[in-house]
Formats: structure tokens, sequence, C-alpha cells
């Protein structure tokens, strides 16, 4: 055997000595660790739970964004008439260039109780009728909210006769109420879907009483009865992790994104959630996983939410721009595309307008016909 042969063989031999030696030493070590150190194993426990917890959620987020691809995006928006008034533009010409110069072809509306029947027993439906009249002139879907908690301050808009009284008084009148609002646009040709209690679990924010799933329940049971044709949607409680997995059970659930807030108890600054596009995706395949339904976002932000002191009415605009601009609005489309759900509806089409007449500020509105037309463009690629 040649020397440099009987070399290589005693190296080999060597390294796999050490190698056993060191083996059998971290062993023993880690060992010794493991059981001398109880915090530092539950520190390990936590962190490989929690980093695992992620890469599931990561994996489910991808996978969904996988599964929707091909599909165009429908890009709508919520339009609130009051709101348009208290901005001080006109509801009917706000609503008509949302249709016509942004090209909106799907529009969420609401049906506010007190604005129907402000006196018990008779129904004014003026202001719904004119709306969806628009909506169908223009080719356009309503996604109807129905129920007593509706979108936009102070959530549950019940009428001023109703309020002082106990649950087995204005339940029965809210029941025939959303009977009557369904029976008149049941069979309308506008009428794509309908939206059943906007957030109903979401418990810190708004002026609501009443928060019984059995309520829910028994409205969405209520909803089928009637019309059986169109899509029910309900929408999480909040944007936490967790899946929809009580009753009801509708057609499609919803999910609000918002991204910018101000955070008014601890730190008085503008605050941006740092939460990825993936996020919403993993909630949307965990509950297509779990349900089988789709998740949309009924609710994607794109006004301002102004600080304590400011209205966002007349509050300057550098201040208003410090959490919604044509650059955040432009990146607030990519993001919720981002996401791999399908279905948009942006918030806040009523102060983009009056941004525009009103104050001068054509910016924002510029910006959305823009990303709107070239949602409509990427969608005829398909």
């Amino acid at each position: 055997m040649g020397n440099h042969k009987r070399k290589s063989i005693r190296s080999i031999e060597k390294t796999r000595k050490f190698s056993a030696f060191s083996y059998k030493y971290f062993s023993l070590q880690f060992r010794q660790w493991w059981k001398s150190q109880l915090w530092h194993k539950i520190i390990i426990l936590i962190s490989v739970t929690i980093f695992l917890f992620f890469i599931g959620m990561f994996s489910i987020g991808e996978w969904y964004i996988y599964s929707q691809r091909g599909k165009p995006v429908v890009m709508g928006a919520t339009f609130v008439p009051e709101y348009a008034e208290r901005l001080g533009v006109d509801p009917k010409q706000t609503l008509y260039a949302v249709f016509h110069e942004l090209g909106v072809k799907d529009v969420r509306l609401v049906s506010y109780w007190n604005r129907i029947e402000a006196t018990p027993g008779k129904y004014d439906f003026t202001e719904l009728d004119w709306q969806f009249k628009m909506a169908e002139e223009s080719g356009a879907k309503v996604s109807l909210a129905v129920g007593l908690r509706q979108p936009r301050w102070p959530e549950c808009h019940m009428p001023t006769w109703a309020i002082q009284q106990p649950k087995d008084f204005w339940y029965p009148k809210l029941s025939s109420f959303m009977t009557a609002v369904i029976e008149r646009y049941r069979n309308n040709p506008a009428l794509g879907s309908y939206q059943l209690e906007n957030e109903y679990f979401l418990e810190v924010f708004g002026k609501c009483k009443n928060f019984e799933r059995s309520r829910l329940v028994e409205e969405a049971a209520l909803v089928k009865s009637l019309d059986q044709k169109h899509t029910l949607i309900i929408s999480r409680s909040n944007n936490g992790i967790g899946l929809p997995i009580g009753k009801p059970t509708p057609d499609l659930f919803g999910v609000s994104v918002y991204k910018r807030v101000w955070d008014k108890s601890i730190t008085k600054r503008y605050f941006e959630y740092p939460l990825p596009a993936w996020f919403y995706a993993s909630l949307a395949g965990g509950g297509k996983i779990v349900s089988g339904k789709d998740l949309i976002i009924h609710e994607l932000q794109a006004e301002p939410w102004t600080p304590e002191g400011y209205d966002i009415v007349d509050a300057p605009v550098a201040e208003l721009y410090k959490s919604m601009n044509s650059e955040r609005l432009k990146n607030r489309f990519e993001y919720a595309k981002a996401t791999g759900m399908k279905r948009i509806d942006l918030w806040g089409v009523e102060w983009w307008y009056q941004m525009k007449i009103k104050r001068g500020e054509p910016s924002i509105w510029n910006t959305a016909v823009e990303e709107y037309a070239k949602t409509a463009k990427q969608n005829s690629e398909l």
C-alpha cells in the first residue's frame, strides 16, 4: 500500500472519530442543557410553534393566490348618499360620476332603517329607488346592505322611535323592515347580492347594543327564505387571525382591509399596519378550506383616517394626505389585488369626489380613474 494511500486512510479515520466524538459531546451537552433549562425549553417550543404557524399561514396564502390566478378582478365601491351630503356634494351627481367617470360596475348600497322608516310602518324608498335606477341604467350591479348594522357611523342605524325600546319591541319591527326591503328589490335587474349586518360582532366600534349570534342566524334565514336566487354575504367581525366556523354560513364572506390609521390611545401618531398581502390571502385560503366559501374585500380603506380634532369634511389637505393621497391610493389597488381576492369594494369614493369638486384637489379622483381603467384592461387581457 502506498504511503499516500495510508495517510488518506488515517486521515479519514481521524475525521470519523472526531465526528463521532463531536456528536456524542454535543448531544450530551444538549441533553443536559435541555433537562436543566426549563425556560429555554419553553422558549424554543414557543418559537418553533410560532414559526411553523406563520409558515403554514404563508403557504395557505400562496396556495390561495395561485388558485385564483387567471380570474378577473371585480373592482367595486361603497356608496352612501348620506355621507355625500355630509361632505357637501350632491349624492346623485356623485353616484353618476362613480358609474360614468370611474367606470365602476359593482356598487354596495345601503338601506338605512332610520332613513327609510323614520315613522313606524311608513316606508320611503325614494332615495334607494333612484340609486337602483341609476345602477340599472349604468349597467352596474348592486350589493345591497340589509339589517340593522350597515356601513358608516354609527353603524347601527336604528330610527329614533326604536332606540330606547327593548329587543322584543324593535326586533320584530326590524324583521318587517328587512322583509319590505328585500321584497321591493329582489326582482330588480340591478340586484346582485345582499350584505347582511356589516361586521356584526365588532363590539368596539359603533353604537350598537345587540350582538347575539342567534339574531344573525335568524336574519340570514329570513333573507334566504325571501330570496334564494341572490348571493348572501356576511363580513367577518375584524381582521384578526381566525376562521369563520360558526353559524350562519353565507354564500360569501367579507373582510375589511385598513392599512393606515391614527392611533389615539398610545402613540398619538399615524400607524401603518405591517400586514403583508399574503396575510389576507391566508384568511381567504383558510376560510376556503374550512367552509368552501370565498372571501371578498368588502371595505378597502381608500380615504383618510383623521386625528382627533379634525373632521374629514374640512381638515387641511396636507393633514388628509398624511393617511391617503394619490400614491397611497394607487398602492391600495395593487395591495388588494396581491391578496388574490377577486372582489374588492373601495371605501371613500364620496371623499374622492368632494376633493375634486369642492376642494380643487382632483389628483385622488384622477388616480382612481386610472386604476379602475387599468383593472378593466387587465381583465380584458385574461
